[in-house]
C-alpha cells in the first residue's frame, strides 16, 4: 500500500520540484512538504485538495487509496449493483448504557492507560488508525460493517 507521504514525494519528484519550491508554489510554510513526506505531519483536507489539483490527480490517488490518477469517487459514492437493494433508514432509539466498571487489576490502571497517557501517543495512534481506514482494505471493512448493521435493522 502506498502512503500519502510516499505519493506526495513521488509526485513532487515527477514534477522536478524541490520541497521548498513545491511549498512556495502551493503557498504552504517552507518546511510543510518535508513534514508531509516524512510523515511527521498530515496535510489538512484543504491542503490535500490543493496538492491534488496542483498535480492534476484525484484525492484518492494522492492519499494512496487508488492507483488511478483520475478516479474521483469513493466507496460511499459508488452506485449499487443491479442485484443490491437500496437500504431504508429506520431510526432506532438510543440505548442507555451504564458506565463500565474499571477492571480490578490491583492499581486500577491498565497498560493501555499508560501507553496513551501522552497526547502525542494518542495523536499518533489516531493517525495510524485513520490511515488504515482510508486504505482500500479499510474502506472495504467499513462498507461491510455498514451493510451488516443496515441488514440487522431491517
Amino acid at each position: 500500500m502506498v502512503t500519502m507521504a510516499q505519493r506526495i514525494e513521488a509526485l513532487r519528484n515527477e514534477a522536478g520540484l524541490s520541497r521548498p519550491a513545491l511549498a512556495a508554489a502551493l503557498g504552504f510554510p517552507k518546511n510543510a512538504i518535508e513534514k508531509y513526506e516524512t510523515g511527521r505531519a498530515t496535510p489538512t483536507k484543504d491542503q490535500q485538495e490543493k496538492m491534488a489539483s496542483y498535480f492534476g490527480v484525484s484525492l484518492l490517488y494522492l492519499r494512496g487509496e487508488s492507483g488511478d490518477r483520475t478516479r474521483q469517487e469513493d466507496w460511499m459514492s459508488g452506485g449499487l449493483s443491479a442485484s443490491e437493494e437500496e437500504p431504508v433508514y429506520r431510526p432506532v432509539p438510543p440505548v442507555k448504557r451504564s458506565k463500565p466498571e474499571p477492571a480490578s487489576s490491583g492499581g486500577g490502571a491498565t497498560m493501555l492507560d499508560a501507553l496513551f497517557s501522552s497526547k502525542q501517543a494518542k495523536d499518533q495512534f489516531k493517525a495510524m488508525v485513520l490511515e488504515a481506514l482510508r486504505s482500500p482494505e479499510g474502506q472495504e471493512l467499513i462498507a461491510q460493517a455498514v451493510w451488516k448493521e443496515l441488514a440487522k435493522r431491517r
